[in-house]
């Protein structure tokens, strides 16, 4: 189920020092190309960064709502949340915090949670540019630009792997 990669020239990448920013061509509509983002994470998200592991996963998930959470439900149904949603604005904006510490240890304080925002932008009736911007790695402290570069990493991945999926959500 999913865990294709798309190549991973399709996905630029720029650094800050407490900010990622990815960008990628999505060969969809902006309505399918936020659909999978926000739908099918189970099918795109790498199992291996998730805390249930690639055999215990059951779903990922996104609440399709301002105020929703991101979580992961895992082995015997146990939930984990691991995001709030900021904004739902389908199909042009979702924001939300990533409640990850750089040690994979849950950050239930929002305050201290680094923040996703995600832009679809049409180019097009079948081809949407996709913006991605991982940020505010410096509320996680004194591991944030370490952290900011293993999600460098992280981002590329979980990106080709989206793209395959949306590639093969056309067909």
């Amino acid at each position: 189920m999913g865990q294709e990669m798309a190549d991973p020239d399709e996905v630029r990448q720029d650094v800050d020092r407490f900010s990622l920013r990815s960008s990628l061509l999505a060969p969809a509509a902006a309505e399918r190309a936020f659909a999978v983002f926000t739908g099918r994470l189970t099918d795109w998200w790498v199992r291996e960064y998730t805390w249930s592991g690639p055999d215990a996963l059951a779903e990922l998930g996104i609440e399709p709502h301002a105020g929703g959470m991101l979580h992961e439900i895992g082995p015997y149904g146990f939930r984990s949340d691991w995001g709030r949603v900021l904004t739902w604005d389908p199909p042009r904006r979702l924001v939300f915090t990533w409640q990850i510490g750089p040690d994979r240890v849950p950050v239930p304080d929002p305050a201290r949670a680094s923040e996703v925002e995600v832009l679809f932008h049409p180019e097009g009736p079948d081809s949407t540019r996709v913006e991605v911007e991982h940020r505010h790695f410096d509320r996680h402290g004194e591991a944030a630009e370490g952290y900011r570069e293993a999600l460098t990493a992280g981002w590329q991945e979980l990106l080709c792997r989206y793209l395959a999926t949306v590639a093969r959500a056309a067909d």
